[in-house]
């Protein structure tokens, strides 16, 4: 005969049942609402979580972007002063170069001057004189050596600005070099997303690296390296101004004291012309006085010895009428007469000697100045000689070193110049 189970424990009431369910739909209530609540809270949390991430991110990128503008900005003007440098560079080193060249022309010029002065040094005697073709030759030298000083400053202070404009242009360029690093890095930044495949955590990417500057350090840095470079390229610019108003400056002043010398040494040679003309004209006049004063002296001389012969003739008759006899030894008429002869004679013969000796004093003076004229003739005629060379020599500050022939040999002092070029006086 089957039996009834009994379940042992405790055994609820109905009225436990009843509460232990409405127990349960209250807490599953207050459970949802609270669920609700959360879900709610959370919804809104990744609302506005999402926007604010999404609105740092969008000023981020923001800030980036006018980061990106403001460097390469900086580049840009970085980039410009380089080139202008690069650009003064080579302009500032033509022109040092020109002024280069210009002392290396004053060189010539210098060779020239002292090559007619050595010239002039040869010389004779009173043509050794300081005339006005020396004195503007020695000027000459004294503007060369001043314009050559002057030129050679500028040269050097051409190399310093050179100096200066190439330590500012590494300034730049390594300025310009960290700004074109530093805006690859940020426009890498710019590209990073969720879909990057280089993105990763990082240890303690918040950290201040060590050598970090300021924004106002940054900008003072930039703004000082601009001005650095925009300074000195000024100072180039002036300095070539400088230059090549120096240049104008010595070229034209050593092309008027050319002038004056050349102007001076034509007049002494036309001075010397005429004086070598009228020289020849008083040689040709004294000649033609020794001639003239010779054959006086001969005639005197042809005279002397015919009033000899007739003193002679009276002599000799005086004598042989010495002998006459007794008392035919009278003095009559013609005794008186004779002796009157010889006395007239001899007065005669000793004024003939005398002037003889006058015109032979006047022959030998004229001699001597006729040895006198053709002497300072050869002193003029070198000096003329020298004067041409000179002339001849200053052709090369006008004609290519290729064309020139001198028409004498002079001392060469500027076989080093580069005979391809213009050999102007510059």
């Amino acid at each position: 005969m089957a039996s009834l189970s009994v379940k042992p424990g405790q055994r609820f009431t109905l009225p436990d049942w009843q509460n232990n369910s409405i127990l349960i739909s209250a807490d599953a209530e207050q459970q949802r609402y609270n669920s609700h609540h959360i879900r709610q809270e959370g919804r809104a949390l990744r609302n506005e979580t999402g926007n604010h991430a999404r609105w740092d991110e969008h000023n981020s990128r923001t800030q980036l972007k006018d980061r990106i503008t403001t460097v390469d900005r900086w580049r840009e003007t970085l980039a410009r002063l380089l080139t202008e440098i690069d650009l003064e560079i080579d302009a500032l080193t033509k022109i040092k170069e020109a002024a280069e060249n210009a002392i290396q022309a004053k060189n010539l010029c210098l060779d020239v001057a002292i090559e007619c002065l050595t010239f002039r040094e040869s010389r004779r005697d009173i043509d050794v004189v300081r005339d006005p073709v020396e004195e503007e030759l020695l000027k000459e030298v004294k503007v060369i050596e001043k314009t050559k000083k002057e030129l050679q400053q500028r040269v050097d202070d051409a190399f310093k600005q050179l100096c200066l404009l190439k330590e500012a242009r590494q300034q730049l360029s390594l300025d310009h070099r960290h700004k074109v690093e530093a805006l690859e890095l940020d426009r890498q930044c710019m590209s990073f997303n969720h879909t990057s495949g280089n993105i990763s955590f990082k240890v303690n990417p918040t950290r201040v690296p060590y050598g970090t500057t300021a924004l106002s350090e940054w900008e003072q840095i930039s703004q000082r390296n601009k001005e650095l470079g925009e300074a000195t390229l000024k100072a180039s610019v002036d300095l070539r101004g400088a230059i090549t108003l120096t240049i104008a400056q010595t070229n034209n002043e050593l092309d008027a004291q050319r002038i004056a010398t050349e102007f001076a040494l034509r007049k002494r040679i036309r001075d010397m012309e005429a004086a070598l003309n009228e020289l020849r004209w008083q040689e040709q006049n004294t000649l033609e006085e020794i001639a003239e004063v010779e054959e006086d002296i001969r005639q005197l001389e042809e005279e002397i010895r015919k009033r000899t012969l007739d003193l002679k003739v009276a002599h000799t008759r005086l004598e042989t009428r010495t002998y006459r006899p007794h008392v035919e030894l009278c003095r009559d008429q013609a005794q008186f007469g004779l002796t009157d002869e010889v006395q007239q004679l001899e007065g005669t013969i000793r004024a003939l000697q005398q002037k003889r000796t006058q015109l032979q004093d006047a022959l030998d003076a004229l001699y001597r100045q006729l040895h006198r004229i053709r002497t300072d003739i050869g002193y003029k005629t070198n000096s003329l000689q020298l004067d041409n060379k000179c002339m001849d020599t200053r052709k090369k500050l006008v004609i290519p070193v290729e064309k020139f022939d001198p028409e004498v040999d002079a001392v060469n002092r500027t076989r080093n110049l580069p005979r391809n070029s213009q050999l102007e006086l510059a």
